[in-house]
């Protein structure tokens, strides 16, 4: 499926906001799955604009060449050298993009200040008041403003899906409230950050944090302002995620007691190790009756505390259940592909809600 030749009527039409390394591996999953999604599903796909700050912007009603579009920005980093054809149109923005396209479901992309949420949370409300989905891997949105976002999507009859804000394409947040549904879940604890996890596993080997930090962003794991990540700001939004999307309870960012790992030396490792633990920065938040608790913290977890094994890169949650007890999931959190997944699990779960709706409508 390269995004040519489909049936328009029956295909979802997206829009993309932003085309960087998520946006690309969402469009390589298109392509590679395209007849699986189509057989299995019944899901038909067009991406018709793209739309992104630096790249450029594209928009075909018909839907663009995939294909063309990865091997164009590959080989340019740039939209500009797209092919012009009859019908296409260049050059709108973010908000023209979401108003002037047909598209039915916008993907938000966009690179996003987690401190403000923005531009994703003015993408999202424009959106929604033009009666358009949203998916999106932005944690900002879901953590500043999930009240106001949800509310105003149920009230124009759309959907909003951010399964990727929390462990990429790991079923965070769907699978409790659908595979552990009638559960009361009164604990969630986890490795929520890949980044200061690999640090924390190189450590134990020996390696200092400032060289085990370097080998971090070296791979790719860590930004060139590694703050967010080894300060623990990126757990903190995540903790902030769950508590409200999961747990369906209150609370604010300044109330999470947050800290970070960079005072963690090697001699606090090797004193963990002879008392059979490891050092692991835990975001949790427990409900205490009416009153929640919240933090990110280092912590040294017991070496038989199934968060005491995750290494490396890999993030894990688990969710303390009433009736099943403790439930762990373990997954990538972070990674091209695993982040273009979880906009496919958005959009499958969009696409089987107006399944649903359309045969209600016929019955």
């Amino acid at each position: 499926m390269n995004g040519k030749g489909s049936n328009d009527k029956m295909a979802h039409r997206i829009a993309m906001l932003g085309f960087g390394v998520v946006g690309q591996g969402f469009v390589e999953i298109l392509i590679r799955k395209g007849k699986m999604l189509q057989e299995k599903y019944q899901l038909d796909t067009k991406i018709v604009a793209v739309s992104d700050i630096k790249k450029g912007a594209l928009y075909h009603p018909n839907g663009l060449d995939l294909e063309k579009l990865l091997t164009i920005v590959s080989e340019t980093g740039s939209l500009e050298g797209y092919p012009e054809e009859p019908g296409l149109i260049r050059n709108l923005d973010s908000f023209e993009t979401i108003t002037n396209t047909n598209a039915h479901t916008i993907i938000e992309a966009t690179y996003t200040d987690v401190k403000t949420g923005q531009p994703a949370i003015n993408h999202c409300r424009y959106a929604f008041e033009h009666q358009k989905n949203v998916i999106m891997t932005n944690k900002g949105p879901v953590a500043l403003a999930y009240e106001e976002l949800i509310s105003l999507a149920e009230r124009n009859g759309v959907r909003w899906g951010f399964e990727g804000s929390v462990m990429s394409g790991s079923p965070t947040l769907t699978m409790p409230n659908v595979s552990l549904a009638g559960n009361e879940i009164t604990e969630i604890k986890g490795i929520l950050n890949g980044t200061t996890n690999y640090i924390l596993t190189q450590m134990e080997k020996g390696v200092s944090y400032e060289d085990a930090l370097k080998e971090a962003q070296a791979l790719g794991y860590a930004e060139a302002d590694p703050t967010s990540d080894v300060e623990g700001y990126d757990s903190l939004y995540k903790i902030l995620i769950l508590t409200k999307v999961v747990m369906g309870l209150p609370l604010t960012w300044e109330s999470i007691d947050r800290q970070g790992i960079p005072h963690i030396t090697l001699e606090d490792i090797e004193q963990a190790r002879r008392e059979n633990k490891r050092w692991k920065l835990v975001a949790k938040v427990k409900a205490n009756g009416k009153e929640v608790i919240a933090s990110v913290k280092p912590e040294k977890l017991p070496i038989n505390d199934p968060l005491a094994n995750i290494s490396g890169a890999n993030n894990a949650i688990t969710y303390e259940c009433d009736l099943l007890g403790p439930v762990t999931v373990v997954g990538a959190g972070a990674g091209k592909i695993e982040t273009g997944y979880s906009l496919l699990i958005d959009l499958l779960n969009i696409h089987r809600t107006l399944e649903k709706a359309s045969l209600s409508k016929a019955i």
